[in-house]
């Protein structure tokens, strides 16, 4: 028996303390998750909360220097917003459906209206205005 209520406050205290983290998205994934691109002309959010999608490389020097602090964000904005993350080397429809010729991009989602574009390392302040005035989360 302790070992049973051990177990589940274990449980509970590592969701507490991670969070949440970046989701990762296919081709296929981001099509059911945030937009079907292939068979919708106008925009329309297929996600539950405003989002932010990082188009990144693994080789990319400022997509490693963003990684963490979107990270961060995720747990500290949990249950607000979503972060996804779509690798542009093996998501590559994706990536040219949105005009992605440069790394890191960001695509701030809000819940509804237009989604918003930033080209280039974005810092951690900078991001959280953008989560303010585009995704209009305090």
């Amino acid at each position: 028996m302790k070992k049973f209520v051990f177990s589940i406050i274990l449980s509970i205290f590592t969701l507490i303390s991670f969070g949440q983290k970046p989701v990762e998205l296919s081709d296929d994934s981001f099509t059911t998750k945030v937009f079907d691109y292939e068979n919708q002309t106008q925009w329309s959010y297929n996600g539950e909360l405003p989002a932010i999608v990082d188009f990144y490389a693994d080789w990319c020097g400022p997509c490693k220097k963003l990684a963490p602090i979107l990270s961060d964000l995720a747990k500290e904005y949990k249950g607000k917003i979503i972060v996804y993350k779509v690798n542009t080397q093996h998501a590559r429809k994706v990536a040219s459906a949105f005009g992605i010729s440069s790394i890191p991009t960001l695509l701030f989602i809000p819940k509804t209206g237009t989604p918003s574009k930033s080209v280039g390392f974005m810092s951690k302040q900078d991001i959280k205005k953008a989560i303010k005035d585009v995704l209009k989360i305090n």
